[in-house]
C-alpha cells in the first residue's frame, strides 16, 4: 500500500494558493457576470431587432396598402375617364346624327322644290307651246281664209 507522503508546505505557500483560489473565484464570478451581461445585451439587441423589423413590417404594410389604394384610385379614375369619353362620344354621335338628319331633310326639301320648279317650268313651257300652237293654227286659218277670199 501506498502511503501519502507528507510534504512540507509553508504558510506562505498556502496563503498564496488561497489567494490564487480567491482570485480565480473572483475571475469566475466576473466572467459569469460579464457572460450574464452579454446575454442580457444580446437579448436586448434581439428584442430591438425584432421591434425594428416589426416597425419596418408595419411601414411596408402601410406602404403596400397606400400603393394598393393609389392603384385602385387610378383604376377608378381611368374607368371614369373612359365613361366620360363614351358619354362625350355618344353625345357627339347624337349631334352628328341630328345634323345628318337635318341636312337630309333640307336636301329632300331642296329636291322637292327643284322638282316642283321643273314641273312648273315644264307646265309653263307646255302651256306656252299650246298657246303658240293655237296662235299658229288661228293664223293659218286666218291666212287660209284670206287666201281663199283672194282666190275667189
Amino acid at each position: 500500500m501506498n502511503t501519502p507522503q507528507l510534504t512540507n508546505v509553508t504558510q506562505d505557500e498556502i496563503h498564496g494558493w488561497l489567494t490564487e483560489i480567491r482570485d480565480l473565484k473572483n475571475t469566475v464570478a466576473a466572467l459569469r457576470n460579464a457572460l450574464e451581461q452579454e446575454k442580457v445585451d444580446t437579448e436586448k439587441r434581439v428584442q430591438e431587432a425584432v421591434a425594428a423589423s416589426g416597425t419596418e413590417i408595419a411601414q411596408l404594410k402601410a406602404t403596400a396598402a397606400a400603393l394598393r389604394d393609389a392603384l385602385e384610385q387610378a383604376r377608378i379614375d381611368r374607368d371614369k375617364a373612359v365613361q366620360d369619353a363614351v358619354v362625350t362620344a355618344n353625345h357627339e354621335i347624337v349631334q352628328l346624327r341630328s345634323a345628318a338628319a337635318a341636312l337630309r331633310d333640307a336636301l329632300e326639301l331642296e329636291r322637292q322644290d327643284k322638282e316642283r320648279s321643273v314641273q312648273a317650268a315644264m307646265r309653263a313651257a307646255h302651256d306656252e307651246n299650246q298657246q303658240l300652237k293655237a296662235t299658229v293654227s288661228t293664223l293659218r286659218e286666218g291666212l287660209e281664209a284670206a287666201g281663199a277670199g283672194v282666190l275667189t
